[in-house]
């Protein structure tokens, strides 16, 4: 069936997407563990399943996938379910998006990295993402694209809630740098692939101004009329393991790829843009 998109893992970037493509026709089948979910899910216009499940019959029935569930340990749990279903059923597909994360690259101080980079990850989690790419890349027939995103925000995700929530921090590190993509820009990013496939085609998802996690915080606090958090040397910051991991890669990502073959114009192409666009939609509803 045409126009149908087998959301796997559907979550926060999956669902930027389903909001951009229902509109236009498309029907989205979204798998979640928690049948909690199935309410908000059927709201938002989305079929929901429950995983883990079977997917050989739904498999037949959609033309396009995207898998958002992380690797762990073992590997790809998608795959590791469900391999065998999707290699049978890979004739049925047009296109399979894979999201991972630029953590591939590892750390750069602060250098510039692309696509065809050397893949060199730091953390554990990067590691795992650079064998679940290959996973996915290396399957005979199916037509995967990757997407690697930077560190993601949107409504309801980024520095207003963690301002406003007393979380957020201001962590000063030596040369520490971050790229960052709007949600919204992922979705178009994943639609205009969706137009015009090119099967192992690696793409970069970020905006083009990356900058150290500190400045972002300051001027979100500045929009809200707050003061910033205090300025905490790193070595000295309170933070979870995972958050710190989050300081062990420094680099600028490129995303030249985006723009030359896909065509896509970012929506948010600055985090200034997209923090005065969030705080204005904000303030614009009732």
């Amino acid at each position: 069936m045409q126009k149908t998109l087998l959301s796997l893992g559907h979550g926060y970037s999956a669902s930027a997407l389903a909001k951009l493509l229902i509109p236009q026709g498309w029907r989205v089948i979204g798998t979640t563990r928690k049948p909690e979910k199935f309410a908000a899910l059927k709201a938002a216009g989305i079929t929901p399943m429950l995983w883990p499940c079977d997917l050989t019959e739904v498999l037949g029935r959609v033309s396009h996938v995207l898998t958002s569930a992380g690797p762990d340990a073992e590997g790809d749990p998608i795959l590791r379910h469900a391999r065998d279903q999707i290699i049978a059923r890979k004739d049925h597909l047009t296109w399979v998006g894979y999201l991972s994360t630029t953590g591939v690259y590892g750390d750069r101080d602060g250098g510039w990295v692309h696509e065809d980079s050397v893949l060199d990850p730091a953390t554990l989690r990067g590691q795992r993402r650079v064998k679940a790419e290959q996973e996915w890349l290396t399957i005979p027939g199916l037509p995967v694209h990757v997407f690697r995103l930077a560190g993601i925000y949107g409504a309801g995700r980024g520095p207003f809630a963690k301002l406003r929530k007393g979380i957020a921090h201001r962590v000063i590190k030596k040369n520490q740098v971050f790229s960052r993509t709007h949600v919204d820009d992922i979705a178009q990013v994943l639609h205009a692939s969706m137009n015009a496939p090119n099967p192992g085609r690696i793409y970069n998802v970020c905006d083009d101004d990356p900058q150290p996690p500190e400045v972002v915080i300051e001027y979100a606090a500045k929009l809200l009329g707050m003061a910033p958090p205090p300025a905490v040397p790193f070595e000295k910051a309170e933070m979870s393991p995972m958050a710190r991991s989050f300081y062990s890669d420094s680099k600028r990502v490129r995303n030249d790829r985006i723009k030359d073959e896909l065509g896509v114009k970012l929506k948010y192409p600055t985090f200034k843009a997209a923090l005065q666009a969030m705080l204005a939609e904000e303030q614009a509803q009732p």
